[in-house]
């Protein structure tokens, strides 16, 4: 694969290429790609060298196919080889790219693709970008360097800018010089510039927006920026209109004269195009004027001299753990007296303990007292087996436990009960 770019030599109808010779191009493509730079990477063993315009569009295609030879061991002709190969792009030096420069690589088995739009703060300025190739397969690495000299443009910036975002697409597809060559031609037919450049495109996952399901083919969506130096047309100006302001805020399609145009192949989502006119914008600076809540000018800055007295912070250290100290000491000697010698329950707990020995010996005492058993603890006669029953109280019978109901002895009116002696005879 050749090497093939856009150049700026006096005739903007000249189209140069590697092994290709030169040849000319219509004037309507010709418009729609000038100063587009679309670079893909050839098979020299060399740095390589590319020359984009700032503010343009720049893209650069990794391809598998080129660094397949590179890895061992090596393909014989005619022999096809498909190993899974990922690139790994940063600036010489930094482990990251350039903030205008993008990467992207949906799979192992897909090229991959740099892009992004230079800045004019870096004209002149040569940037390295390391490539290097990993084989995932055997795991052979293979590294390169892309020297971008990013070149100044005299119509740059173009005042008339328009962003598109485009629902049935993905970033990658919107890159290949075939769609994006056909999107600026539809562009050109609904605005009719003189100069149209593609200035940048962003992935819409970069914006904030949500990677969409893996159902019905669905695309997660790209903005493309154009410029013109021309107005922008009727078409463009009927998504200000009130209706369509009005649908697109009911979130409805706007109506959209020229749409048919697009959706051939572009689904362009009208209520996010953005439209700016460089040419109205005023310059948001103003002069500070000086008042309440700006510092006066202090002048020149003059350090401290080297002639200064170093100061002693040891009085400084103990006055500051010194006074503390002390302090905490105070309030803890303050507190153990309150608590150790000056304690009011003192005489509450002598006079408990004497309540609580007293108790102790009024349960003692009435352990010793002589009760009247009742008569049903009394030893009876069985009248079966002739045996007898021992009483229900034991000797160690407690007065707590003495029943409700006793016994009165001596009493006129009581019946002797008969007792039965230990022989087995029964008296009166």
């Amino acid at each position: 694969m050749q090497l093939s770019r856009w150049w700026e030599l006096g005739d903007p109808c000249a189209w140069t290429g590697q092994g290709r010779g030169t040849r000319r191009m219509s004037p309507a493509t010709t418009g729609t790609f000038l100063l587009t730079v679309y670079t893909i990477f050839s098979k020299v063993h060399s740095d390589r060298n590319v020359y984009p315009s700032a503010g343009v569009l720049f893209v650069h295609v990794l391809e598998r196919e080129y660094f397949k030879g590179e890895f061992p061991p090596y393909p014989k002709p005619g022999e096809i080889s498909n190993d899974p190969i990922t690139f790994n792009t940063n600036l010489m030096g930094y482990p990251d790219r350039p903030g205008w420069l993008r990467y992207i690589q949906r799979t192992p088995y897909s090229d991959g693709v740099l892009y992004g739009s230079p800045t004019a703060e870096n004209v002149g300025k040569p940037t390295v970008i390391e490539i290097t190739a990993y084989n995932r397969r055997t795991f052979e690495t293979a590294r390169h360097n892309l020297i971008i000299n990013i070149m100044s443009a005299e119509d740059f910036p173009l005042p008339y800018q328009a962003e598109f975002f485009i629902k049935n697409m993905n970033v990658e597809e919107m890159l290949a010089s075939e769609v994006l060559g056909d999107f600026l031609g539809a562009v050109k037919n609904v605005w009719q510039p003189e100069r149209l450049n593609a200035i940048n495109i962003t992935s819409a996952l970069d914006r904030g927006g949500r990677v969409p399901l893996p159902i019905n083919d669905m695309k997660e969506g790209v903005y493309v920026m154009v410029g013109a130096d021309v107005p922008f047309s009727s078409c463009l100006r009927e998504v200000e209109n009130p209706q369509n302001q009005l649908r697109c805020s009911q979130e409805m399609e706007p109506v959209i004269t020229c749409d048919k145009k697009f959706r051939t192949q572009f689904y362009i989502d009208w209520c996010k195009i953005s439209l700016v006119d460089k040419t109205k914008q005023v310059s948001t600076y103003q002069e500070v004027i000086r008042g309440e809540g700006i510092l006066p000018d202090g002048g020149e800055y003059k350090p401290p001299s080297d002639s200064l007295k170093s100061r002693d912070y040891y009085t400084d250290f103990l006055i500051t753990l010194a006074v503390p100290s002390a302090v905490a000491l105070v309030l803890f000697l303050i507190l153990a007296y309150i608590m150790c010698c000056r304690r009011e329950g003192v005489i509450q707990l002598v006079h408990h303990s004497a309540i609580q020995k007293s108790t102790k010996e009024l349960r003692d005492m009435s352990k010793n007292r002589e009760i009247a058993w009742p008569l049903s603890t009394l030893p009876v006669f069985h009248p079966v087996t002739g045996e007898i029953i021992p009483p229900l109280h034991t000797d160690s019978y407690e007065s707590t436990n003495m029943p409700l109901m006793q016994t009165q002895q001596n009493l006129p009116h009581q019946t002797q009960i008969p007792q039965q002696q230990t022989t087995g005879k029964w008296y009166p």
